[in-house]
């Protein structure tokens, strides 16, 4: 077996469709790496990923929103084709198997909308108050005398 993980942003929104009776959910990920080229220079490399999830658990779909970061994972698929120009082409699809939304939106502007980093944490919680300690001048039961 094959499995393929992705992690990354929705390039558009994700689209339910009913195919022969089964519901599918179809979206695309992109996945982007950095890296340096042979002089130094830094480089992007974008891989997108056609997913379909195919599931009659559908409430996931609303929040499969363009620019949403999303975890999925699944077999991969690899096909290839001609095009009119007759050049090979090739596409990788994913047969999800499940998919986790990450977080928000990927957005510059930083206002918030869906950006589960810009919010502010939660308010340390206290311990509840303890009687104190008694200390062992204190203590008047006998030592070897167990409550079980």
């Amino acid at each position: 077996m094959i499995k393929l993980q992705v992690i990354g942003h929705l390039g558009k929104d994700a689209v339910v469709n009913n195919v022969n009776g089964k519901t599918v959910i179809n979206f695309a990920v992109a996945h982007t790496e950095k890296f340096k080229d042979a002089q130094g220079n830094p480089k992007d490399k974008t891989v997108w990923v056609d997913c379909a999830y195919w599931t009659d658990r559908t409430a996931v779909a609303p929040y499969l929103k363009k620019g949403t970061q999303v975890y999925a994972e699944g077999n991969p698929d690899l096909r290839t084709y001609t095009t009119q120009d007759g050049k090979q082409g090739a596409s990788l699809t994913l047969r999800v198997l499940s998919v986790q939304l990450l977080g928000g939106k990927s957005n510059d502007n930083n206002s918030g909308e869906n950006n589960y980093q810009n919010q502010s944490p939660a308010p340390p919680r206290q311990a509840p108050a303890q009687a104190p300690m008694p200390s062992a001048a204190e203590i008047t039961e006998p030592l070897d005398d167990l409550p079980f």
